[in-house]
């Protein structure tokens, strides 16, 4: 009996990569017999969690566990073939085949692109040296954790001030390593915070013994020919016998550009809202991209920017398994709500910041305050730092920013549906909300936020 199931080819086995599996798998055995699926990644193992890798650092929990979350078995036991340490070199659209470096062809009715992120890396003298590293993959994690864990081990340098380098700076100084974090900003998680916000971040962390160098770049960094031994910034030498570069990450889009796909103004590959990708100004039926390595159109800008988030990836892997089911499932811009764990704080962001707004002329109105969440007489009650971002002429909420010891990821859910529904201030500092002393307060912070903000609002 001829096997007609549609041949699919997946180039990644990062969470995109993942993801898209299984989301196919969801739909249940008898749709999954309609694919015939191959996987190809260059890095060893089964699917991983790269996010928990930093919190791994600190302990959280053993690195071994967030390694390999499920091993090539649980893909093979399914009817992939799922293949380790192959990388895919070359895409012929015209004759739908990917080139392998085992020298292999394999041939496609449908290709999946989740090539994934590369990181950043600054353009500074030393910047190979030995005891620089990355925190981009597992391997990279893996050999932090084996520096860090050293005698040798006394001065730490993390180059830049995203949720990742300071994460694995909280890591060292925990481990209690003389910790320094060099930032060309003016306040950590720049990307994410406003200023004000971001201070709160900042406050805690050099409580916590955490030393900043801010507004300034690394000029260079040293070695003795075998071993790091200081970072340079501002002409002052800073030791280190552990540096990790964290300056951000960039779309791994090479091999899609070497196909001759668009890649867009972000680095990223350009997309549908099914994610077909883009060639000579046409739209690939049978070919997809999804993830770190495509940009993505911001829910409230309308331009294009990165959204290399989990979260993101989910939504879009399905997005892709109904369209090559024929369905029709289209990508809405993207919110992009995030939360992230700082030493005791939560951090939550969804939508824009007030640089971003002022990036894109958004004239913005902000309504903030701090304040407990729980009633005064509770024991252990934690405080909860909220800023909300609303557009001055519609008056809708664009963007937020929750900062607390506890509860900031529902609420920033929450908030992600407020934005999308396009809620005012009004409308929102009128809802209605839930109370118990021992879980919330009859007024909530969010609602003074917004009664702050609707203030400011002509009536």
């Amino acid at each position: 009996m001829i096997n007609m199931a549609k041949k699919v080819v997946i180039i990644g086995g990062g969470d995109a990569g993942t993801y898209t599996l299984e989301a196919i798998f969801k739909k249940g055995a008898e749709v999954l017999k309609q694919f015939d699926i191959t996987l190809v990644k260059k890095e060893k193992g089964g699917s991983a969690s790269i996010c928990a890798v930093p919190l791994a650092l600190q302990g959280f929990f053993r690195m071994k566990d967030v390694t390999e979350v499920d091993p090539p078995e649980t893909f093979i036991g399914h009817g992939i073939d799922y293949r380790t340490e192959t990388e895919a070199t070359g895409i012929n659209l015209e004759t739908s085949t990917v080139s392998l470096d085992t020298g292999d062809e394999l041939k496609y009715d449908s290709l999946v692109i989740a090539t994934g992120r590369k990181p950043r890396i600054p353009d500074v003298e030393g910047a190979t040296v030995k005891g620089v590293y990355t925190m981009s993959t597992m391997e990279d994690g893996e050999k932090i954790e084996a520096a860090m864990n050293s005698p040798e081990a006394k001065n730490a340098v993390v180059i830049g001030g995203g949720t990742i380098g300071i994460q694995v700076a909280v890591a060292f100084s925990k481990k209690g390593l003389k910790t320094t974090v060099v930032i060309g900003h003016q306040k950590p998680l720049s990307s994410i915070l406003d200023s004000d916000m971001g201070s709160l971040v900042h406050e805690k962390l050099a409580k916590e013994g955490l030393e900043f160098v801010l507004g300034q770049n690394v000029e260079s960094i040293l070695g003795d020919g075998a071993e790091v031994k200081a970072v340079v910034v501002g002409g002052k030498e800073i030791p280190a016998d552990i540096v990790v570069i964290s300056s951000g990450m960039l779309p791994n889009s090479d091999l899609a550009e070497k196909a001759g796909l668009d890649i867009g103004e972000t680095g990223g590959i350009v997309t549908d809202q099914f994610l077909h990708v883009k060639k000579d100004g046409k739209y690939l039926s049978q070919v997809y991209a999804l993830g770190d390595c495509v940009e993505v159109l911001d829910a409230i800008t309308l331009s294009p920017r990165l959204s290399q988030l989990a979260s993101t990836v989910l939504v879009q892997a399905k997005v892709v398994v109904n369209d090559l089911l024929g369905g029709s499932y289209p990508l809405e811009p993207a919110l992009s709500p995030s939360v992230a764990t700082i030493s005791d704080f939560q951090v939550g962001v969804v939508g824009i910041t007030s640089a971003t707004a002022e990036r894109y002329g958004i004239t913005v109105i902000s309504g903030k305050k701090e304040k407990p969440t729980k009633a005064r007489f509770y024991a252990g009650r934690k405080s909860m730092a909220v800023k909300l971002l609303f557009d001055a002429y519609s008056e809708r909420l664009i963007g937020a920013q929750l900062i607390s010891e506890e509860m900031v990821a529902d609420r920033i859910d929450g908030l992600y549906n407020a934005i999308r529904n396009g809620m005012t201030a009004k409308e929102l500092s009128r809802m209605e909300k839930s109370f118990d002393p021992c879980i919330s307060l009859h007024r909530d912070v969010m609602v003074d936020a917004m009664d702050n903000a609707v203030v400011q609002f002509k009536a």
